[in-house]
């Protein structure tokens, strides 16, 4: 079923590696991989419709005009930890794009966003900002990031995350309905401890080894 505002990557590559990373007797090394193969993958959907302009180059064999990116370049806003590695995908492809680090956390017991270190490009107004967050599960912490984001100047807002949980989608939709959210997929719901059902598990602990 669609819903305004969310584009669910149905791409072959990105089914078939999000399946890889939900496996739970994956190795932290494959899954760190995987996250930043998918997030390279998911970044080729979400820089879909950047504006291009035309461009004069000379070829070895004659000069030509010829499309390039137009603007200021892109923010990736990984939400840390496991968001990073996610970006690192993206920043493979966007070489030249800047990065906007966003420290925050879930509170367990009360799901909500607890910051603890923010660092922005000084002119992200002017820049098309992509928030980076491996699972949208109840959307307390992006919320709350891309409010910091806002606040700081942010007007072009994008978000991409691996799985999505329908009550995350919501909140986000519902708070930031300017906030385009791009997902691998929208999973069946959220448990009582606030984790995506069937999901993937706690990105961060995966990605790191820590649990």
């Amino acid at each position: 079923m669609a819903i305004e505002g969310v584009t669910v990557v149905n791409h072959p590559l990105v089914q078939h590696k999000l399946t890889l990373i939900r496996d739970k007797s994956l190795s932290t090394k494959s899954f760190r991989e995987l996250l930043s193969e998918i997030g390279m993958l998911l970044c080729y959907e979400v820089t879909r419709d950047l504006p291009l302009e035309m461009t004069e180059i000379e070829t070895p064999m004659a000069r030509m005009k010829s499309p390039k990116l137009a603007g200021k370049k892109l923010v990736f806003a990984p939400i840390l930890r496991a968001g990073l590695t996610f970006a690192q995908g993206m920043l493979d492809l966007v070489p030249v794009a800047r990065v906007a680090h966003i420290g925050m956390y879930r509170e367990p017991e009360t799901f909500s966003a607890v910051e603890y270190f923010l660092k922005t490009p000084s002119d992200i107004a002017e820049r098309l900002v992509i928030v980076i967050v491996p699972v949208l599960a109840t959307a307390n912490t992006a919320v709350a990031a891309v409010d910091r984001l806002k606040e700081r100047g942010a007007k072009d807002v994008r978000l991409v995350c691996m799985v999505s949980a329908p009550e995350g989608i919501e909140r986000m939709r519902g708070i930031h309905p300017d906030v385009h959210i791009w997902t691998a997929a929208i999973d069946e719901r959220l448990n009582e401890q606030g984790f995506i059902i069937p999901g993937l598990g706690d990105a961060g602990d995966r990605a790191y080894g820590t649990k």
